[in-house]
């Protein structure tokens, strides 16, 4: 597995890192023994870092892969988990709130310290210059008292992503679909600033909330309409050619070497094995020439999420 630098941090980060969104059951049932054999597997191959957050499962992501890890796989892997989102409209950014969370996410995950501690989805806060300074503090101070290595906030808009960093002397950000086969911004606009401000970036949702799948995405996916419609265009071209669209959309992603990590959500060990094949395999440049005309109409089309102008 290549380990590229995580910004200022000294962390070598796998290029695939394993998400915990579908642990938490987001995408439809999984058991305790799938999650555990999915990580193994993930460790074997040489990923390094597994990303969950409190919100996913409402902790039972967490539960799972603290259980997975107890058995002598803890310091074999770096962990990144987010506090201060609770449920799908439930956020509490205070200091106090924060903690709160976090601490809680410690017990599920059974551990003292974490590696990577996030502000989740900060775009839903209410106010933002709380989030810039009294979140910040807290997130720094947990830092100071060694529960945490390094401290970051994660968001869909990059406008806030960028005002973040450059406000809240950040380690680490997660961003999420802004860097898959439609859009590419994640790399184009936001990280110059954040190389600038020696940021480590991590990209999540590679595949866009699952936009960019065969299957397709869950109903709650809030891409425009026009997104959706070039996406499933995009899965059809591919089907045709009797190709898969979510691998292509891997392959790009891991192509790409100034990011850091793409986090990919699984909790299944076949999907994980289709995962680590599409770093192994060569991309198929005619396919994705004509995916890329296909999904032309609506490139860097992002949507409005949160609270943030």
């Amino acid at each position: 597995m290549d380990l590229r630098p995580l910004g200022r941090t000294g962390l070598r980060v796998s290029s695939l890192s394993l998400g915990g969104a579908a642990m938490g059951q987001q995408y439809g049932p999984v058991s305790a023994g799938e999650v555990a054999d999915t990580i193994r597997a993930a460790i074997d191959a040489g990923v390094n870092l597994i990303d969950t957050a409190a919100y996913y499962g409402r902790g039972l992501s967490e539960e799972l892969i603290g259980a997975a890890l107890a058995d002598g796989l803890r310091d074999r892997v770096h962990i990144c988990t987010k506090a201060g989102r609770l449920d799908r409209a439930v956020f509490d950014f205070t200091p106090a709130g924060m903690r709160r969370c976090f601490e809680a996410s410690l017990k599920r995950l059974r551990t003292d310290r974490v590696d990577i501690l996030l502000a989740h989805d900060i775009e839903f806060a209410d106010d933002f210059e709380r989030v810039f300074t009294d979140t910040a503090d807290v997130l720094h101070a947990l830092k100071r008292e060694g529960k945490c290595r390094y401290v970051g906030m994660s968001c869909y808009p990059l406008g806030l992503l960028r005002a973040a960093v450059e406000r809240c002397d950040l380690d680490v950000v997660v961003s999420y679909a802004h860097y898959t086969l439609q859009n590419t911004r994640l790399v184009s606009e936001f990280l110059p600033i954040a190389v600038e401000h020696g940021v480590g970036v991590l990209n999540a949702s590679p595949l866009a909330l699952g936009l960019l799948t065969h299957q397709g995405p869950q109903s709650w996916n809030p891409a425009p309409p026009e997104v959706k419609a070039a996406c499933a265009a995009a899965a059809e071209l591919c089907r045709s050619r009797g190709a898969d669209l979510a691998k292509l959309g891997m392959q790009f992603c891991y192509a790409e070497r100034s990011i850091p990590s793409t986090i990919t959500g699984t909790a299944k060990a076949t999907e994980l094995a289709a995962n680590l094949r599409a770093i192994d395999e060569p991309i198929d440049a005619d396919l994705l020439a004509a995916v890329e005309a296909v999904l032309a109409p609506v490139k860097d089309l992002s949507w409005k999420s949160g609270n943030w102008k």
